[in-house]
């Protein structure tokens, strides 16, 4: 084995290639420099394209029903209430840093998305933004968190705060703040430490792009030309690409280095309240309508008369009332594949506040995902093809809203990510995008380890 190999991930949440490949890519000669000697392009993301489980399923090449993560709330069992927010100690697939300990290589992993609390690994480890604060530990080896101020050059930030307020300018400099202190810690911790795999995500593009994109996008319906914040994204790109150069300068030379983002973003138009949506088609009954909109706990319903209920999110969940799986299912099992397939059109048939059909798709859990480990939804739904996401509450004014029902948000997640590796062969962009399950396979043959056969994508 090599053992001068050495590669460095900059995890990039959110970032879109739209906005990366798109006109400002000529003011980003980083970006360009990466690209020059390798392979780039756009990358498929999980379905669905969000946080969790996304990075998770690139690090391990699991699809979300293998690895049992459906998104951040999960349900724990059949009872209603049963539901739990996922973290580290759900993942039960090997990561690349798992395996590549086994292998004696030593990795720095920052702030990738699932791995808090901490496991231990052959290297450090800093957890997630799912950290509830700076009081737990969340770092392996513990002590390495009294090093992390130093390293960031003042408080290492977790997460932005509530980035969904009308707090704008306060938000945009944590995320500033945030963005400059973790590169500027992981620059600190290469530079400080053995490792042969480096790896940190910045979160800070998924909280500017759900804060700020109605300033700078003009088919977004909030756009106003000339507004205070009209540049604001285009001058966060830049920054990051500074970032990006800054850190590529300090690694050791002939570093391997992978940029690469877990989904894109788009404009959001607006969101379905799927649960009223299923209250206005019979499926789902309130003992009593709430006076303004409310979320929906399993108390509200009369769960002898309701067939199927929904969550909230970029995407939506809707789960059936089944006889027999749940406490007061109301579907007889011979029944479950027609009702299925019934909501499957009427949801896909759900048109915008005007009628107009927007392209909804409702998918099967198994017919998306290798397996369906844990409790999966009965339908996966792209709302509008993720231009709409879903609004879980009940006692809205209508099934369409313009409104966020978790606070202010201008965009929704979209189903391609960017893909950059500096060093690796020469494919020309116009290629097929690369699936965020290539990634983990492909960094174990750079690292020459054979991929375990669990492992669902191919080396690139």
């Amino acid at each position: 084995m090599n053992m001068a190999r050495r590669l460095a991930v900059i995890g990039l949440d959110c970032v879109t290639p739209e906005l990366l490949f798109g006109p400002w890519l000529d003011e980003m000669p980083n970006v360009r420099r990466l690209m020059q000697d390798g392979l780039h392009g756009r990358l498929t993301s999980t379905v669905p394209p969000i946080t969790v489980p996304a990075w998770m399923a690139m690090m391990t090449s699991q699809d979300p029903g293998m690895l049992g993560i459906y998104g951040f709330r999960n349900r724990g069992s059949f009872a209603y209430e049963d539901t739990f927010t996922v973290n580290a100690a759900h993942v039960r697939s090997p990561t690349v840093w798992n395996i590549l300990s086994r292998n004696r290589l030593r990795s720095v992993v920052m702030g990738v998305p699932l791995t808090y609390p901490p496991k231990p690994l052959n290297g450090i480890l800093v957890g997630c933004f799912l950290t509830p604060d700076n009081n737990a530990t969340f770092t392996y080896p513990p002590e390495f968190q009294s090093r992390l101020e130093a390293l960031a050059g003042g408080e290492y930030i977790i997460d932005v705060k509530e980035f969904r307020n009308e707090n704008k300018r306060a938000t945009l400099e944590q995320i500033k703040v945030m963005t400059e202190r973790r590169f500027r810690a992981f620059r600190g911790t290469l530079a400080e430490e053995e490792w042969d795999f480096a790896m940190m995500v910045e979160m800070g593009p998924d909280r500017l792009h759900h804060a700020f994109w109605r300033y700078f996008d003009p088919g977004h319906r909030l756009y106003v030309k000339g507004n205070e914040f009209e540049d604001v994204v285009h001058q966060y790109y830049l920054g990051m690409d500074r970032e990006i150069g800054r850190t590529v300068d300090a690694l050791p030379p002939d570093t391997s280095v992978i940029v690469v983002s877990d989904h894109g973003a788009k404009r959001m138009v607006g969101a379905v309240c799927i649960n009223d949506f299923l209250i206005r088609e019979g499926y789902l009954v309130l003992k009593s309508k709430p006076a303004s909109p409310t979320r929906l706990k399993p108390d509200m319903v009369d769960w002898t008369r309701t067939t199927a209920w929904g969550d909230g999110g970029y995407y939506a969940r809707v789960f059936l009332n089944i006889q027999g799986r749940e406490k007061e299912g109301t579907i007889a099992p011979g029944d479950v594949a027609r009702v299925r397939a019934e909501l499957r059109a009427k949801i896909e048939a759900l048109g915008d506040e005007k009628g107009q059909p927007i392209g909804t798709r409702a998918l099967y859990p198994e017919e998306i995902y290798r397996e369906c480990r844990g409790i999966a939804p009965d339908l996966v739904v792209y709302l509008g093809n993720l231009d709409w996401r879903s609004a879980g509450t009940v006692g809205n004014p209508g099934v369409h809203i313009f409104d966020n029902d978790t606070g202010p948000d201008d965009a929704n997640h979209a189903q391609e990510g960017i893909f950059v590796w500096h060093g690796r062969g020469r494919t020309a962009a116009s290629k097929p995008p690369v699936s965020i399950y290539d990634v983990a396979p492909s960094i174990l043959d750079y690292f020459q380890i054979p991929a375990p056969p669990e492992m669902i994508g191919k080396v690139l």
